[in-house]
């Protein structure tokens, strides 16, 4: 019997139980599904995360405080270990390093007469917002004399604008307090919207990072220091020429550890996609599991069809039929639900991943190799749970079988 016959007997043999066969193909199509799904919520997080910390600047730098507590580092802007003294230091002796800022932050409330707000002021220098490739929309940026007196004059991003000027007013120039001390507003930063963590970047003030420190924190010390390096290129050279400058300024033996942590976004992104990758597996491999269940019913269901079909096994050995044709007939039909499933899985699978971009806003991208492996899968499934009941569908006796009632 050849095999386009033997196909034409298995796809009768499912129509006349369409219900039955449907409800066997479920558990792979949720399968399937949830594993296209997965994918493409992990690959479009992964690539989220690169672009929006590209965005920021593949050569950013971070230099962060950081302490040895029984051999064991820990970052913190608790530490205080950065002060105007490195930044001095940095500025003579780096032949990478493109700009420098300083950095320090504060929590409070931003006030408009009856109106507040809770936001953060971020105290930095001029070079910040090439930095972090920040524009004003409008306004002026404050300038080096503003950072010798420290002066109480202040950028502000869209969101406090909203909350504490919600009638149109345009802020530039007037006074606003926080923390109970009065800033002039002489900028508004461009919007930016949320970053892929949903942290709002416009929910900010930025003022002169020695205002910061004197009027608001009363300290010396920074909480970070941000640079770039003056190419992407160049940003290992540039990390490396840090390092050796801030141990030299903080006078550490060469027996003694880091004082402080420098960080690339290179370094950022790899440890984010790693930990996004480790996830989209552990994701994917619970989602696999509804095709192992998918394929146990295959498996049951086969049982089931052998059993209600064994006079009609009986019959086609006795006319000739051979066990293989009878293993080949029900392979095929195992085979079929399987591939079916499969392909009914991968439009579930898309569709899914469409609506979670549709209503929950994640970012999603489609892999073909998901598909391709969800198919392999399929076939491999059908073949491996199938063989059994078919296999033994084609050792039945066939007089044993005739007899069967």
């Amino acid at each position: 019997m050849n095999i386009l016959n033997l196909i034409r007997i298995a796809f009768r043999a499912l129509l006349r139980n369409k219900l039955r066969a449907f409800l066997t193909m479920l558990g792979v199509i949720i399968g399937v599904g949830a594993v296209i799904t997965m994918v493409a919520i992990g690959q479009g997080s992964k690539e989220s995360i690169q672009s929006a910390l590209s965005n920021m600047g593949s050569n950013m730098i971070t230099v962060s405080p950081s302490s040895n507590i029984n051999g064991v580092r820990i970052a913190g802007s608790s530490f205080q270990t950065l002060t105007e003294k490195d930044i001095v230091a940095l500025k003579r002796g780096t032949q990478y390093v493109s700009d420098l800022s300083p950095y320090v932050s504060a929590r409070g409330q931003a006030i408009n007469g009856a109106l507040n707000w809770p936001t953060q002021m971020q105290g930095v220098s001029l070079e910040y917002m090439d930095i972090r490739k920040l524009t004003l929309k409008d306004g002026i940026m404050f300038t080096n004399e503003d950072i010798a007196v420290s002066a109480k004059v202040c950028l502000i991003g869209q969101t406090v604008i909203d909350n504490i000027f919600p009638n149109g007013e345009n802020p530039i120039g007037k006074i606003i307090r926080f923390n109970r001390i009065p800033f002039q507003v002489i900028g508004i930063l461009s919007p930016k919207g949320q970053s892929t963590f949903g942290q709002d970047q416009d929910d900010i003030i930025i003022a002169p990072y020695t205002t910061v420190q004197k009027r608001i924190l009363a300290t010396i010390y920074y909480q970070n220091i941000y640079a770039s390096a003056v190419s992407a290129e160049m940003t290992d050279p540039a990390v490396n020429e840090i390092t050796d400058i801030l141990r030299t300024s903080h006078r550490l033996r060469d027996t003694e550890d880091d004082d402080f942590q420098v960080r690339t976004q290179a370094e950022l992104i790899s440890t984010l996609s790693s930990t996004s990758g480790l996830l989209t597996t552990l994701l994917t491999v619970i989602a696999g599991i509804s095709l192992v269940i998918g394929g146990i019913g295959i498996m049951n269901i086969m049982y089931v069809s052998v059993t209600e079909r064994t006079k009609e096994i009986g019959l086609r050995m006795s006319i000739g039929a051979r066990g293989i044709d009878i293993l080949l007939q029900f392979l095929i039909e195992a085979i079929i639900i399987s591939i079916t499933g499969g392909i009914i899985g991968v439009f579930v699978g898309l569709l899914s991943a469409w609506l979670v971009t549709f209503f929950l806003s994640w970012p999603t991208i489609i892999s073909d190799t998901s598909i391709v492996v969800s198919f392999i899968v399929c076939g491999i499934t059908g073949i491996f749970f199938g063989y059994y009941p078919a296999q033994k569908a084609s050792r039945l006796d066939p007089i044993e079988a005739l007899r069967y009632e």
